[in-house]
């Protein structure tokens, strides 16, 4: 069996790749995510796109190892998923369905998990066996990758480092419905959050403003020496640098891996980060590192191929 696909389902496009099984990337392309009626179009569409590309190379059946599935939502070991937000979906077997549609192997996960599974692979912790990847955009995601494998957990809902409570005493509520999570202050939403409450007691001193908030500007801001994002900063790198020094004291990773939109900000995100990880981290994971995420939206497909080459 020398193929495999990586599978990618957004709520606006679904991602696939064709792989060899030893990591080559032979073609990738996307289709639209029909969620309307309930999203009972979307793997129907998924399995003739892959029909479609397997005649187009003309390769059979027997030639392909089989399909792997990242999906935005908790799946447990058996590829099930009880619930989407942004797909239409319930309760749905996502593995048997597929199976049954194509006639192959197929495996599913978190797409958080997978995009680290990715990441581990053929991206910035290759090579590594234990590794935690944080997503950081317009909310925070991530997955918690221990012996080679991303913890899944009893709902499918491990690694979900955006809800790791940091903030005991927040009265706003996370969109998750509870208070004080890493999202709200780490995310790029989050980090324009902070940064409103910053300038709410600012008279001066600063570029920012506050009709033209982001997390980009934050940066971008630093990185002319402002002051005022430069504490902006620094509040989001305790959060988040504290958040992975606990994660790390259970699950001793060799690398930590930052994705998402908001570490385009570049190695000065990484310094605010670490920083403020080594005041926390258990001394066996002091000199743990700390990179920026390296294959963007292809994570997703790459991560969804391994599932499958194991």
């Amino acid at each position: 069996m020398q193929y495999c696909f990586g599978v990618d389902i957004g709520g606006t496009t679904v991602k696939m790749g064709l792989f060899r099984t030893e990591g080559t990337l032979v073609d990738k392309w996307e289709i639209k995510t029909r969620t309307e009626n309930s999203g009972e179009a979307i793997l129907s569409d998924v399995a003739a796109s892959l029909k479609a590309k397997l005649e187009e190379k003309e390769i059979g059946h027997l030639q392909v190892a089989g399909i792997g599935i990242g999906i935005p939502a908790p799946v447990d070991d058996c590829g099930i998923v009880r619930n989407t937000a942004n797909l239409g979906w319930g309760y749905k077997e996502v593995k048997r369905e597929m199976g049954e549609i194509t006639g192959l192997k197929v495996k599913a996960g978190n797409d958080a998990n997978v995009a680290a599974l990715g990441e581990m692979w053929l991206g910035a912790g290759k090579g590594q066996k234990n590794m935690i990847m944080v997503t950081l955009g317009t909310g925070v995601g991530g997955g918690v990758i221990v012996n080679g494998s991303p913890i899944v957990g009893e709902h499918g809902a491990g690694g979900e480092i955006g809800h790791i409570c940091v903030n005991y005493e927040e009265d706003e509520k996370c969109g998750c419905g509870s208070r004080g999570c890493l999202e709200q202050y780490t995310s790029a939403t989050g980090i324009t959050r902070l940064a409103r409450r910053r300038l709410a007691g600012q008279s001066g001193g600063t570029v920012l403003k506050m009709e033209h908030l982001s997390a980009k500007s934050v940066f971008d801001a630093l990185k002319e020496g402002d002051k005022v994002a430069e504490e902006i900063v620094e509040e989001f790198g305790t959060y988040l640098g504290h958040a992975m020094a606990n994660l790390a004291a259970i699950t001793d990773p060799a690398v930590i891996v930052i994705g998402g939109g908001v570490s385009k900000a570049g190695n000065i995100l990484l310094e605010y980060v670490e920083k403020h990880f080594k005041e926390r981290a258990f001394f066996a994971n002091k000199d743990t590192k700390f990179v920026l995420a390296e294959l963007g939206n292809d994570a997703g497909i790459c991560g969804a191929a391994k599932l499958i080459i194991g």
